[in-house]
């Protein structure tokens, strides 16, 4: 028989994937507003939620050693370091423009999300051929 602690510890394990899942929503509607030059009201604080969560979901996925809590202090740091980059980089080449940021953040944010799956991968295939 299931008691509710039970249910409760069953249910806190389908949150995260919830919460994972809109927040990939909130910044990439961010980033969609953004780029099309929408008028709402949402649009600022969607951008900015797709600026700071982009890359730091990004370094997070990247980096393996520290314990969970550090990994997202760092990532966090990690994010506003990335914007801060990318904005004085695009101004010293003259070249700024908020779609171009936000198009070079998204690009940076997806090469860490590659340069991560494909270390995964890797070490999954090591350590399958270990086995066998």
């Amino acid at each position: 028989m299931q008691t509710l602690s039970d249910r409760q510890h069953s249910t806190r394990g389908t949150v995260w994937p919830l919460l994972a899942g809109a927040a990939a929503g909130i910044g990439g509607l961010g980033a969609v507003l953004a780029l099309t030059g929408s008028a709402s009201p949402l649009r600022a604080p969607f951008t900015l939620f797709f600026l700071l969560a982009a890359p730091a979901a990004a370094i997070a996925a990247v980096l393996t050693g520290p314990d969970p809590l550090s990994r997202w202090v760092i990532a966090v740091a990690g994010a506003i370091a990335v914007d801060v980059l990318v904005a004085q980089s695009m101004l010293a080449l003259r070249l700024w423009s908020a779609r171009g940021g936000i198009a070079v953040v998204a690009g940076l944010s997806a090469v860490l999300f590659l340069y991560a799956t494909l270390r995964r991968r890797r070490e999954h295939t090591a350590a399958r051929s270990r086995i066998l």
